[in-house]
């Protein structure tokens, strides 16, 4: 699969990650912090106490005022940035899968991270079930090391092996979203910037998953992605829906008349999604699996200022 054409890189190389909060990571990279340095940004002046290096008075101040100023520059520091990126079952539901276009920005929004030199994480959950006698070893294997090739990437040389690590991602199993989100934040060194990638269907809900980011200090931006089928189904009569992570069956009637009730439904639960992150200071974006890629990040990512 190719996750991002050249001309899109190309366009994507101009942006750069915005986050209310300036970075706090101990890392030195290209993102301005309120850590006071050595760097070639000037900040501001102090007043010269004894012991203070010479090399950094302000001899120009010092030939006005006949006084002397340090002057102070500001540090730059590197932006963590961590992919929440739902990888369960459901999410290879739609046409196009839904998975698919979840790893698309994600490799979109770790490319342009990538070029700011930020440290991107990303993490896919569920975590791999090694325990399952069914499941294929070799490709368990290769799927584990894409998974660790993932974790603390940096700079723009790494971005081909990214692209790669994404790709050999799959979709599977059943997931807690919530236990999910808990432990990526708790395993998170600094706070910085967190992207959810998810349909946010779990019935176990969303809200303490989320929570949990907002608690740790992540600037957040949710991204829903559900399918066309889901937002506009076209199958109707007597039918046997399977949850796809459970296995669980139900014989329901679905009838062209309940088609505006069922489009209700999910507008609801979108709308009460969006009021709650947006009650929280979370950026929430709703989309459907067959939307421009374009459209998304070169335009509603841009207008929201999760870049720029």
């Amino acid at each position: 699969m190719s996750l991002l054409t050249p001309d899109l890189m190309r366009r994507l190389e101009q942006f750069q990650l915005l986050a209310a909060r300036r970075a706090k990571s101990s890392a030195k990279g290209e993102r301005r912090s309120k850590a006071r340095g050595q760097s070639v940004e000037f900040a501001d002046h102090r007043n010269y106490v004894a012991g203070d290096d010479f090399r950094y008075l302000d001899w120009n101040l010092y030939g006005r005022l006949e006084k002397l100023f340090l002057k102070l520059y500001e540090e730059e520091r590197e932006l963590p940035v961590r992919i929440f990126l739902d990888a369960s079952e459901s999410m290879t539901f739609g046409t196009p899968p839904k998975f698919d276009f979840a790893r698309q920005i994600a490799a979109a929004v770790g490319y342009v991270a990538l070029c700011g030199f930020d440290r991107v994480t990303v993490y896919p959950f569920p975590e791999l079930d090694t325990n399952n006698p069914n499941v294929d070893r070799q490709a368990l294997s290769n799927e584990s090391a894409a998974r660790g090739g993932l974790r603390a990437v940096r700079g723009r040389k790494s971005s081909m092996q990214f692209f790669q690590n994404i790709n050999a991602l799959t979709a599977h199993g059943t997931c807690d979203f919530n236990e999910s989100l808990r432990r990526g934040a708790l395993a998170a060194r600094q706070a910085g910037v967190a992207v959810v990638l998810s349909d946010f269907l779990d019935p176990a809900g969303y809200e303490p998953g989320l929570n949990a980011l907002v608690g740790r200090g992540f600037h957040i931006n949710a991204i829903q992605i559900l399918s066309p089928e889901e937002l506009n189904p076209s199958t109707y009569g007597d039918l046997k829906l399977v949850d796809s992570e459970t296995g669980t069956m139900q014989e329901v009637t679905f009838g062209k008349y309940r088609l505006k009730h069922y489009q209700q439904t999910v507008q609801n639960y979108v709308q009460r999604l969006r009021e709650f992150c947006q009650s929280r200071g979370m950026s929430f974006f709703s989309v459907s699996s067959d939307t421009s890629l374009e459209q998304l990040l070169l335009k509603q990512l841009r207008q929201a200022e999760v870049w720029g």
